[in-house]
């Protein structure tokens, strides 16, 4: 097995870097919809179906398959001989932020089905600082992949 993924590392990291950058877009793009929707639906007719079906679109057709695909690729990558040495910090930092991007995604997708039953209780302002998180944990993975700073 060790053998078939070392000959695979070249296709599954750049699959995982697409994975991860079409699951990226998705959690940037999503909060930002959700500031729109909080903010301008209810002013508009028929704004509210519109946003609901492109934040259903995006979230099940896009960020479900790529952070699916990110996930697998991922761990594909963590198995692969001499990849990862688990006894530095920086795998565990990039763990981490993983992690949370992953609870993000869910927290997003349980806000989602707020706005579909018409009981969304954040406001623009709060979907405009949740948008902040995907960032953060952004610079936290690549730091921690790229300068191994730890």
């Amino acid at each position: 097995m060790s053998e078939i993924l070392l000959s695979l590392y070249p296709w599954v990291k750049s699959l995982h870097v697409i994975s991860v950058i079409a699951w990226m877009a998705g959690l940037f793009y999503l909060p930002r919809l959700f500031v729109y929707h909080a903010e301008k639906a209810e002013s508009i007719a028929g704004m509210d179906g519109l946003f609901q079906t492109m934040e259903y679109r995006l979230l099940r057709v896009i960020m479900n398959p790529a952070s699916i695909a990110a996930w697998i690729f991922g761990l594909m990558l963590v198995f692969t001989p001499g990849v990862v040495d688990w006894s530095m910090i920086w795998p565990w930092t990039k763990a981490a932020a993983v992690i949370a991007m992953t609870w993000f995604h869910h927290w997003l997708a349980l806000r989602r089905k707020d706005f579909a039953k018409g009981e969304n209780r954040l406001t623009g302002r709060q979907y405009r600082m949740m948008n902040e998180l995907p960032t953060l944990l952004l610079v936290i993975i690549v730091f921690s992949v790229i300068a191994r700073p730890f």
